[in-house]
């Protein structure tokens, strides 16, 4: 894994601002993201941190500030989305797989029909990738027939098809059972052991005090605290944090990443 001083930001979000009728979203929100860096977005539910990450990639618009990605205004009218959005994969909390498509079909589909790749190729790739997630016994199985873990392996596996410069999840567990939890987060660790960047919003505490470089914490749109993990989570310097950790029970979590 790298540092934020070892390269420039492949993502700089700056100011950015997003309303809903009174309610403030996002109320100026500034973070920056290194390639190979993990950064895990944390905070109670409604605070933001979903809605930056659909601004990131523009399936929210923004009221103000600029969200730039490798140079590229993502939010500017000249700004070609499919192609910003080849490079950024991202995984939803409901998984949003094609029911009448194979687990290979659903792998396969965007480098078929996005990268125009012949259909022996994407296949090929679908396969590797199924096989780097646990699921290579899973290609003919239609989503219906796995558990919720093996849908998300799927969707994470579907991602990674576009070849991405950068992942981004969103709440990848929270419609899972505890007992597949587990090995969705293995999967995530692995491609940050790898060097995949990755903006992770989280619930999973112990995730994020492991595996990320940075966790930024959100309250009420805001980010009130940025930082290591060993400092957000061992001596947090915002009042929010500490009270936001003490709700939680936080004492240092357990080893839930095999």
């Amino acid at each position: 894994m790298t540092t934020p001083a070892e390269s420039q930001p492949i993502l700089r979000v700056t100011d950015v601002r997003k309303q809903y009728g009174r309610v403030q979203a996002l109320g100026g929100v500034s973070l920056d993201v290194s390639r190979g860096e993990v950064v895990c977005l944390i905070g109670p539910s409604g605070s933001g941190k979903s809605t930056l990450l659909r601004a990131i990639n523009a399936l929210e618009s923004i009221d103000g500030g600029r969200v730039v990605f490798d140079g590229l205004d993502v939010h500017a009218r000249r700004t070609d989305l499919r192609q910003v959005r080849q490079r950024m994969g991202m995984v939803f909390q409901n998984f949003e797989l094609f029911p009448h498509l194979s687990v290979l079909g659903n792998v396969a589909v965007g480098p078929r029909r996005i990268l125009r790749l012949p259909l022996e190729e994407a296949d090929s790739r679908a396969r590797e990738l199924l096989g780097k997630v646990g699921l290579a016994d899973k290609v003919g199985m239609r989503p219906g027939e796995l558990s919720g873990g093996q849908q998300q392996r799927v969707a994470i596996a579907r991602a990674l098809a576009m070849r991405p410069d950068m992942m981004l999840f969103d709440e990848p567990t929270s419609a899972l059972d505890p007992e597949t939890i587990g090995e969705v987060l293995a999967v995530m660790k692995r491609l940050a052991d790898e060097g995949m960047t990755m903006v992770v919003v989280t619930h999973e505490m112990t995730f994020a005090a492991r595996v990320a470089d940075r966790v930024a914490v959100f309250d009420r749109g805001c980010i009130v605290e940025v930082g290591p993990p060993q400092q957000i989570f061992e001596a947090p310097t915002a009042a929010r944090t500490r009270d936001f950790l003490r709700h939680l029970g936080w004492d240092g979590g357990s080893n839930i990443i095999s």
